[in-house]
């Protein structure tokens, strides 16, 4: 049995005497970090330079940070609310002041998207890997320590403790460890709020060399609320809804898409007018592949696990069974709502949900006929940042070299998709983006970094619809890759591909395909907008309903900044504005604005208030 302890310091003594001064520690992914006795770990090496200490982990969750005024008037109290007692992971604080010693090392194989960038160690330090090859890559570092967040249950007076949010690799070390391929200490912190989870992640107490369990170390969960849900992701979403095939599977990767994209299947089953409506206005003329209710349902098998999952199951579309169970998944994060929906759930509902290894999710391997057999018609959707025009997607890093976030699982589920009978690979890509006052394209004629290469290129969906590139020669896939571009750049794509030889001169695009434009998508929605169906959050939101109001404000007046001649006709609108919106005394009152005490104060004012007179 394992020993239990109530004090960082004195497990950490205990790893200490057990392991000796070289301590190789893999934390998992996300949100199953054991938070106190990391940082006593990282305390006792930075007071003793002959401890040397090596963390390998991924997705190390950090609070907001505010980049602006404005930014930290709006999310400072965001923060106190749902983050205020979190502890901060010191390493990362020390990674940021670039106060690391020697005697530490820290690695990650998955960004926090964008908050490592320009940050030389923790570029340098980065391990670049699939999902499913990161256990086997810190096995081979000599791993002696898996620190593990865990949930706490007592069956028949015997303590049992639960993977719950992180099954992903701790699950293989354990097969590792079984099969006599490694030894390490597993060592768990036992939080309370974390849901106990049915499944190969319930695990007897002798799986443990050490518990830390009291009130002393219990913590709130990271909990990021939901991000809105804009026009673009919600076509793409839509669209992605119309390739999804009833007795399917499905797997959606990490972003807003997902959210998007599990609406959008709502909106088939319970709207299906407005559902095919919408899209013959999105892409007219073009009748969508798949837009009947689904009546059989689908089974999903995803390395993440989030709230539009849970929406999807309560909707009664991912109900196919597969041993048991309607989802399988390696790892979970979310806002508190989620935690909170998969405490109190019914143990008959929750025992539907099985959290399993990575090498199960991502990979086909270890009973290939059975995992075949259930993931017939499988869909894998995830997201990049941008692609080519000959169909390479770039979705973790810059062509400088830079590391935004990683690959993660997406190499995994795309190989899956062409190793799948009927199976295909779905990547989403925002067709543009705005970079400061300049509009950029995300479709590219090439670019110098590339995350899932062109001999794999399967379907590309962008708000402006869909390119299906499976198999089509260089040329086909040019021209579906343009149909999907912003209108406002496919000129200058079309004559880099002619001037490259791998267009015909006389090929142009098809009218239909020459309005593509924001105007046109937001038109194109708006019905069902007006109709609740594609709401901001549709699983619900952390933010309070002012909050929410100020979201898009926000935005604008971002998005204004980088032009100052905008700036200046906002605050005249602002000066000039007859009616304010009803709203606008209490978003001013929220960001402090209310009673200005500066002529900085009085200028935010006066921007504010000439956004939120805007229509929305």
């Amino acid at each position: 049995m394992p020993k239990v302890f109530s004090s960082a310091k004195a497990i950490t003594d205990e790893i200490i005497r057990d392991c000796g001064k070289r301590l190789v520690v893999g934390l998992p992914l996300g949100l199953g970090k054991a938070n106190h006795i990391v940082n006593e770990l990282f305390a006792r090496a930075l007071a003793d330079p002959s401890l040397h200490l090596t963390i390998f982990t991924a997705l190390t969750l950090e609070k907001p940070r505010p980049s602006n005024d404005l930014e930290r008037r709006f999310i400072g109290p965001v923060i106190e609310r749902l983050f205020g007692r979190y502890p901060d992971l010191a390493y990362a604080r020390h990674l940021h002041g670039g106060t690391l010693p020697p005697n530490i090392e820290v690695s990650e194989f998955f960004f926090l998207a964008g908050r490592w960038l320009h940050h030389g160690y923790a570029q340098q330090n980065y391990i670049c890997a699939n999902y499913t090859h990161a256990a086997s890559y810190l096995l081979t570092r000599g791993v002696n320590v898996i620190l593990q967040l865990v949930a706490k249950r007592v069956e028949n007076g015997q303590a049992r403790y639960s993977l719950s949010c992180n099954t992903d690799t701790t699950l293989d070390f354990l097969a590792a460890r079984a099969a006599g391929r490694t030894s390490f200490k597993l060592i768990g912190q036992v939080n309370r709020e974390l849901p106990f989870m049915p499944g190969p992640g319930d695990l007897s107490a002798d799986e443990f060399d050490a518990v830390l369990e009291g009130p002393d170390v219990e913590f709130p969960l990271f909990a990021p609320p939901s991000e809105p849900v804009g026009d673009a992701k919600y076509a793409i979403g839509l669209h992605a809804a119309s390739l999804i095939r009833d007795g399917g599977t499905l797997q959606i990767g990490i972003g807003q898409v997902g959210d998007a994209l599990a609406q959008g299947l709502i909106v088939r089953q319970r709207h299906n007018d407005v559902f095919r409506e919408t899209l013959s206005r999105l892409v007219p003329g073009q009748p969508p592949q798949e837009s009947a209710p689904l009546e059989t349902g689908l089974y999903g098998v995803s390395e993440m696990f989030f709230e539009a999952f849970l929406g999807l199951i309560k909707a009664g579309i991912i109900r196919r069974e597969v041993d048991g169970a309607v989802l399988h998944a390696a790892f979970f994060l979310g806002p508190q709502s989620f935690y909170r929906a998969l405490r109190e759930m019914d143990p008959g509902a929750l025992s539907r949900i099985r959290m399993m290894p990575v090498s199960f999710t991502n990979e086909l391997y270890g009973d290939e006929a059975a995992r075949r057999r259930a993931r017939v018609d499988a869909r894998f959707v995830n997201s990049a940042m941008m692609a080519t025009l000959m169909g390479d997607a770039v979705s973790d890093g810059l062509e400088n070299g830079q590391v935004v976030s990683g690959v993660g699982g997406q190499y995994n589920f795309v190989a899956q998709a062409f190793a799948l009978e009927g199976a295909r690979s779905i990547l989403a890509v925002d067709a543009a983006r705005r970079s400061g006052a300049k509009l950029l394209s995300n479709i590219r004629w090439s670019y110098g970094h590339t995350t899932i290469p062109r001999h794999l290129r399967d379907i590309v969906i962008t708000e402006y619809g869909i390119a299906d590139l499976r198999g089509k020669s260089d040329a086909d896939v040019i021209a579906a890759m343009l149909s999907v571009a912003d209108s406002r750049f496919q000129n200058d794509l079309m004559r880099q591909a002619k001037d490259a030889g791998k267009l015909p001169k006389s090929y142009e695009i098809p009218a239909r395909h020459r309005d593509n434009t924001p105007d046109r998508i937001a038109a194109a929605l708006q019905p069902a907008r007006e109709a609740g169906l594609l709401p901001a959050f549709p699983f619900g939101s952390d933010f309070t309903a002012t909050e929410q109001r100020l979201i898009p404000a926000l935005q604008a007046l971002k998005d204004a900044s980088a032009e100052p001649t905008k700036l200046l006709g906002l605050a005249w609108q602002g000066l000039t504005a007859a009616t304010p919106s009803p709203d606008a005394d209490a978003c001013l009152a929220r960001m402090g604005l209310d009673r200005p005490a500066s002529m900085r104060d009085r200028v935010y004012r006066l921007l504010l208030r000439a956004v939120l007179a805007r229509p929305h």
